[in-house]
């Protein structure tokens, strides 16, 4: 009787962990696509995914203090690539790319030709994410490094008239399903915004009047996206992580204009 008692209680707990959503920790710019992403997975497979999504520095951050992240997709390879450096994570492997866009507001006369001569202008309220907290905002950190090359001096004019509006702790958060881009622009917070193409057309497809600037070769910053998966974590989360590199997740992410991570 005891031995089917135990038999049971063992029967319970399988059941409950395979019930349990694997963790998945995610970087903003990946909440719209992880989300269906996510979904589709639990369709394939039965298996619920609990996501976090927030600036890839302070959610690596939330790991190293303890957090029980499972899988984490990182906005760059440098935080994934740090947990795994420690022995916190497993092998890092770039999943998808992005690259950056100049997010501008109606009436800002702008073009990719122009777009360093109206970034310099004092009159610009120019905006990005916060570097080291983001890697959007490091990404804007090497376009200003970029264009110290093409205009001397535009590096430091640039850096100190940044405003860092996202990707901080404390920064402001857009309300639930809206876009902060979209909501900051609007409020006449920023009048060129540095962010991801993918923001940027996150925030058109909300606010049509906002225009999305293309980067012109000599500034251009790309975005390689890096995922692991946490020492510890169940088997669910490597599934979950082979997902997210497969045909089905891949063309999720092509579909909100993220490009493929494969060699270039």
């Amino acid at each position: 009787m005891r031995s089917i008692g135990l038999l049971f209680a063992v029967l319970i707990s399988m059941s409950a962990q395979a019930q349990e959503p694997v963790r998945l920790y995610a970087a903003g710019s990946l909440r719209l696509a992880l989300t269906e992403v996510a979904k589709s997975f639990q369709a394939a497979t039965g298996t619920p995914v609990a996501p976090t999504f927030g600036a890839s520095g302070l959610l690596r951050e939330r790991i190293e203090k303890g957090e029980p992240a499972e899988v984490f997709a990182s906005a760059d390879m440098g935080h994934p690539q740090r947990l795994a450096a420690a022995g916190r994570a497993g092998e890092v492997r770039l999943f998808t790319r992005n690259r950056l866009c100049a997010l501008t507001a109606p009436g800002v006369a702008v073009s990719s030709d122009t777009l360093l001569e109206r970034m310099l202008d004092p009159t610009v309220k120019l905006a990005t994410s916060t570097p080291k907290a983001d890697p959007s905002g490091d990404y804007a950190w090497e376009l200003f490094e970029k264009a110290e090359r093409l205009r001397p001096a535009a590096y430091e004019v640039l850096a100190r008239k940044a405003l860092k509006l996202v990707g901080g702790p404390d920064s402001p958060q857009a309300p639930s399903g809206r876009s902060v881009y979209a909501m900051l622009v609007g409020e006449g917070k920023a009048d060129i915004f540095l962010t991801y193409c993918t923001n940027a057309l996150a925030a058109h497809a909300e606010n049509g009047a906002l225009r999305i600037v293309q980067i012109a070769p000599a500034l251009a910053v790309g975005a390689d996206y890096g995922l692991t998966v946490l020492k510890g974590a169940r088997g669910e989360a490597e599934s979950l992580a082979r997902y997210i590199q497969g045909a089905t997740a891949q063309a999720i992410l092509s579909k909100y204009g993220f490009s493929p991570g494969e060699a270039r």
